[in-house]
C-alpha cells in the first residue's frame, strides 16, 4: 500500500507570559468593563437586590435615580429629592447629586473657603456651604459648573458629605459615609464593598 507524503506535525505554541497577560486583561475588560488591579480585594458577597461596588465601571458612570434622597441639618430637612443623579465608580459607593431646586431656599450658599479639587473624570469642583438656621457648615457640598464632556449631566446638581450633616437617607435607609476624609460616597445596606477609603485601599 502506497503511503502519501508525510505531514508535518504542528505542536501548538504555548503563549508567552506577556501574551497570556494580555488575553486575561482583554477578558476582564469584556467581563467587568475595566481591568482588575492586582491590589484589589475580594469583593463581599451580594444577595438579591444588592450591588457590589466592584461591578461598577471605571471611568465612572452617571445615571439618573428616582430614589428618595433626604438631607437633615440642625434638625431640619434641607433637601428632599426624587430626581437626583448617582455616580458609580469601581470601589466607591454611589455619590449622589441632588437637584438644586430640591434644597430649601438658602440652604446652599457659595463658600468663601479656598477649598478646591480637580477630578480626573469630572473636572474642577466648586464648593458650597450648607446652612440651616444658625448652623453653617463650610465647604461640605460641591458641584461642577463646567464638567468634562463625559459628565455633561452634572451641571447644577449638588453633592455633599453625608458625615457632615445630621443624617442622610436613601429611600428611608440611613446612609453611612464612605470612609476617609476626601470621598463623598453614600453607603446604604444594599451596596456591598469593601470600599475605597479604608486603610490599605490607596491603590484600589
Amino acid at each position: 500500500m502506497a503511503l502519501g507524503p508525510a505531514r508535518a506535525v504542528v505542536t501548538p505554541r504555548c503563549p508567552t507570559w506577556t501574551e497570556a497577560k494580555r488575553r486575561c486583561e482583554a477578558l476582564e475588560l469584556l467581563t467587568y468593563g475595566h481591568m482588575r488591579n492586582p491590589s484589589w480585594p475580594t469583593p463581599d458577597p451580594i444577595g438579591p437586590g444588592e450591588e457590589s461596588v466592584w461591578d461598577y465601571p471605571r471611568p465612572p458612570r452617571i445615571e439618573p435615580t428616582k430614589r428618595r434622597l433626604q438631607v437633615y441639618l440642625n434638625g431640619v430637612c434641607i433637601a428632599d429629592c426624587r430626581r437626583g443623579l448617582r455616580v458609580l465608580e469601581t470601589s466607591h459607593p454611589p455619590t449622589y447629586y441632588l437637584h438644586p431646586d430640591d434644597f430649601v431656599a438658602g440652604a446652599v450658599q457659595p463658600s468663601r473657603s479656598a477649598r478646591g479639587s480637580l477630578c480626573e473624570w469630572k473636572g474642577q469642583a466648586s464648593y458650597h456651604d450648607l446652612v440651616a438656621g444658625v448652623v453653617r457648615l463650610r465647604a461640605v457640598a460641591w458641584s461642577y459648573a463646567d464638567p468634562t464632556p463625559g459628565s455633561g449631566m452634572l451641571p447644577g446638581y449638588i453633592a455633599l458629605y453625608a458625615g457632615s450633616v445630621d443624617r442622610c437617607l436613601v429611600d428611608g435607609a440611613q446612609v453611612t459615609p464612605q470612609p476617609g476624609d476626601f470621598y463623598g460616597g453614600w453607603i446604604t445596606p444594599d451596596v456591598k464593598g469593601p470600599f475605597k477609603g479604608i486603610p490599605g485601599s490607596r491603590f484600589w
